[in-house]
């Protein structure tokens, strides 16, 4: 079969070296961009009375017509045509004619999938940031409710302070709302129209570059023709930025796991985000976070993949860069499904509260406030850090916990203490009493809430 670039050629691959070279099994994913791309060029061509209106008219129809095959999953592609680009171009030559040709005009495929690129990036971009305010609104809702349950804050995965529940959880919405604001950020690089820059020189047409960006929803044009086929860090910055929001969402599954397990039992999650044992009756697994956790590394390895293939690719488009799309679309899609399953994960959590506070209850989480105590009452805050310590010891070796420990012993072991020390040991007061900004105190997490919700307002 003859190749729409095979004029210089005089003989033609063998089947399996054009399926391995083909693109079109992957990149048929861009199908709506690249047909809108197109439409927009051809309007840019009519524009500057490049093409004739007649022209451009037909190759518009024929283009719809494509659009709309495409949206009803008519449309059949051919490894040998290689590419989406070259199979979308065939395909309209053989519904309009050989006028079909002249769509091509003052274009490369090398602008042309690099525009395909930014679009879909431009469309899933927004998307995801949508969904990062779905998943923060469960934590908010989750969080309004649960602000003064109890449970155990660690460091080192040791039982560290006392902490609300919901102020745990709103962690978790301010690394989402940094996730957020990356992708944001990075509309700008991705809102840049490569269409027209040529395969690396320009053209000698007398194109409108910033016309067709404008009917595509760009915000500006690439000033520099071999940068704009060449550059790939938009798709670099959105692997990282979504390496990032995997890397938050891969903790949370890591504490939902621990929290629904027999051990903890702080949580239970709802059955339609677990699975259960072929062997086992009574298993319950929190399969969907530990997916998430797994796919973490899928999208880490996306990022390095690209990184990879860029590092040593002279200026300007080469075949390696073919290889910077299976890595995108994979990260989009685990991404947005990540996102999904999560907001609806987080909605239906059942929370354990009476678990979470009596897990307060027995360790020692509090002695912090012993010692906070004793240094509101001018002791040096090393030598209360040391007489609290020496008081755990003791509760330690008669396997008992501070709240237990009788008035007498405190009083023996430093004659600050007064028998308000016990109100200063409850959990609750201890972290109600933690009213400094950014607080796990009850006031400042409902404040924390409110102003997330200022946030989510504004999106």
């Amino acid at each position: 079969m003859k190749k729409l670039w095979g004029g210089r050629f005089t003989q033609t691959a063998e089947e399996w070296v054009e399926e391995f070279g083909a693109s079109i099994p992957f990149d048929q994913e861009l199908v709506e961009e690249d047909i809108k791309g197109s439409l927009a060029h051809v309007a840019m061509l009519g524009k500057c009375g490049i093409l004739l209106e007649g022209d451009v008219q037909k190759i518009k129809q024929g283009l719809q017509l494509l659009e709309q095959k495409a949206l009803n999953n008519e449309l059949s592609f051919s490894v040998s045509e290689e590419d989406i680009h070259l199979n979308i171009e065939k395909m309209l030559i053989e519904e309009i004619g050989p006028v079909g040709g002249k769509l091509h005009t003052g274009r490369s495929r090398n602008d042309q999938v690099a525009t395909d690129m930014h679009l879909y990036l431009q469309k899933n971009v927004n998307e995801i940031i949508l969904l990062i305010c779905e998943f923060q609104a469960a934590l908010v809702t989750q969080a309004e409710h649960h602000i003064e349950a109890i449970i155990p804050g660690y460091t080192h995965l040791q039982r560290a302070q006392p902490i609300s529940f919901a102020h745990h959880l709103m962690a978790y919405f301010w690394m989402l709302e940094r996730d957020k604001t990356r992708y944001k950020e990075s509309l700008k690089r991705i809102n840049q129209s490569p269409l027209g820059a040529g395969a690396l020189a320009g053209t000698t047409f007398p194109i409108d570059r910033e016309y067709s960006a404008s009917l595509l929803g760009f915000n500006s044009i690439y000033e520099n023709s071999i940068d704009a086929v060449s550059d790939r860090d938009f798709i670099v910055e959105f692997l990282s930025n979504s390496s990032m929001l995997m890397m938050h969402l891969s903790r949370l599954c890591e504490e939902m796991i621990l929290w629904s397990s027999q051990e903890f039992q702080f949580i239970e999650i709802d059955d339609r985000f677990a699975t259960g044992s072929s062997i086992m009756p009574q298993k319950k697994n929190p399969d969907m976070a530990e997916l998430i956790r797994g796919k973490t590394g899928r999208v880490y390895g996306n990022l390095f993949g690209l990184l990879t293939v860029l590092k040593g690719t002279p200026l300007a488009y080469n075949k390696d860069m073919q290889e910077d799309k299976e890595g995108m679309f994979d990260t989009v899609k685990t991404v947005i499904g990540s996102l999904q399953i999560f907001t609806g994960m987080i909605a239906s959590m059942v929370i354990n509260k009476n678990q979470m506070s009596a897990a307060t209850k027995q360790d020692f989480s509090n002695a912090t406030e012993l010692a906070d105590y004793l240094a509101s009452k001018g002791l040096p805050f090393r030598e209360a850090h040391e007489i609290v310590g020496k008081l755990v010891l003791t509760c330690i070796d008669r396997e008992f916990y501070l709240l237990d420990l009788p008035f007498n012993e405190y009083k023996n072991a430093c004659h600050l203490f007064e028998e308000d020390i016990f109100d200063y040991l409850d959990p609750y007061t201890a972290v109600n009493r933690r009213n400094s900004v950014g607080g796990t105190g009850f006031r400042e997490v409902e404040n924390a809430i409110l102003q997330a919700k200022l946030r989510l307002e504004k999106k």
